[in-house]
């Protein structure tokens, strides 16, 4: 494990943090967590700034704040944030069950995972914000979130992919397909992970909407994945994928053919996977990739010379269940969802986390987005 970074004070709050400015998506009483809706956070103190069912997955675009709400019959709100505030201007379906995650895509749409139904949706931003523009004009309706005059966007503003109905070997987990998570590719497409059906589905997504299935890669059964992230930032850059099920990362690289496959993988821990589920993955400056392990509460570091995947070291995610993480120049973030706080850890040289140094209380934390600083 390393040790903290130069400066760290023995105790209280880092002096270089001391403008940490973020926003955090936390689960609600609806699905068994202690938060009231969306956290902002400033420096050690946590605020709520809207109140609403599991925005457990966030996006921040320009001043656009973009939420799901991972219930039934799942929707996504927007929201536009200026001085601290969330001014609410409109909800959209999010074209299923328990949307897990949502991202801006390149071609100007909003693209939402929903992971019970197993579907992805697209909300052209366009539409919505149009919309919204002319129902506001025309009815004055005020941007409080919850408001029975609250914004609808039509169904025509958005579409819904459906996966393919299949099974995995992990029959608790895939008893059917569940989107988790979604990223751009740098042909222009957009890969959703199918952590049921171990599949990477290639869209392609356009702001009309329109979302047209292009190719499918599949993986080895039982792997679950989950989240992914790019490594490098090229052409042939590679596609690092954490197996939620299988407590594996892989790396994969496209083909002549365009598919992705499995060049290098690595257990990220010793013994039986059991209940140990990996989380969420994300690459450092350094090309390192960092990847959060629940059940056993680690941050894992791994290598990537050479085109393989070797574990570089460990350590405690300074709680219980690291569900999401956030990297912020020398820390790093994470969101521990079992112990109603975000821990801050220090980077060593290696890339490798030490102790925590500070913990700022958020009710049941799942999703950290830092906010830049001219937001």
């Amino acid at each position: 494990m390393s040790g903290p970074a130069a400066g760290i004070p023995a105790d209280g709050f880092p002096q270089d943090l001391a403008d940490l400015h973020l926003l955090v998506g936390s689960y609600t009483a609806t699905g068994g967590g202690n938060a009231t809706g969306i956290s902002v956070v400033h420096g050690t103190t946590a605020s709520t700034v809207a109140v609403m069912d599991d925005p457990s997955f966030l996006a921040l675009s320009g001043d656009r704040v973009y939420a799901v709400s991972e219930t039934a019959d799942g929707r996504v709100s927007a929201f536009r944030y200026a001085g601290g505030a969330l001014e609410h201007r409109w909800d959209a379906d999010a074209g299923g069950d328990a949307p897990c995650h949502v991202r801006v895509d390149p071609s100007g749409a909003l693209v939402v995972t929903n992971y019970v139904s197993g579907t992805v949706t697209a909300v052209s931003l366009e539409a919505a914000e149009s919309h919204a523009a002319s129902v506001t004009a025309s009815d004055g309706v005020v941007g409080t979130h919850g408001s029975a005059d609250r914004v609808v966007v039509p169904e025509s503003a958005l579409v819904t992919g459906v996966l393919p109905d299949v099974e995995g070997p992990v029959e608790d987990r895939q008893e059917g397909p569940h989107a988790h998570q979604s990223i751009a590719t740098r042909d222009g497409t957009v890969l959703v992970a199918d952590l049921g059906g171990d599949a990477l589905h290639e869209f392609r997504v356009t702001a009309d909407p329109a979302i047209d299935l292009v190719r499918v890669h599949h993986l080895e059964p039982g792997v679950g994945p989950r989240h992914m992230a790019w490594l490098g930032t090229g052409a042939g850059s590679d596609l690092v994928v954490a197996g939620e099920l299988d407590g594996r990362v892989y790396r994969l690289r496209r083909d002549e053919a365009g598919t992705l496959r499995p060049i290098a993988s690595a257990p990220v821990f010793e013994g039986a996977v059991g209940e140990s589920l990996l989380s969420h993955v994300e690459v450092d400056r350094a090309g390192r990739v960092v990847v959060a392990v629940r059940g056993r509460d680690l941050i894992v570091v791994l290598d990537t010379a050479d085109d393989g995947l070797t574990v570089v070291g460990s350590a405690s995610c300074g709680g219980v269940w690291p569900r999401h993480f956030a990297q912020v120049p020398g820390y790093l973030l994470v969101a521990n969802q079992m112990s109603d706080a975000i821990a801050v850890l220090p980077v060593g040289s290696d890339g490798v986390p030490g102790e925590a140094v500070a913990q700022i209380a958020v009710g049941s934390p799942a999703c950290i987005v830092p906010v830049p600083a001219r937001s």
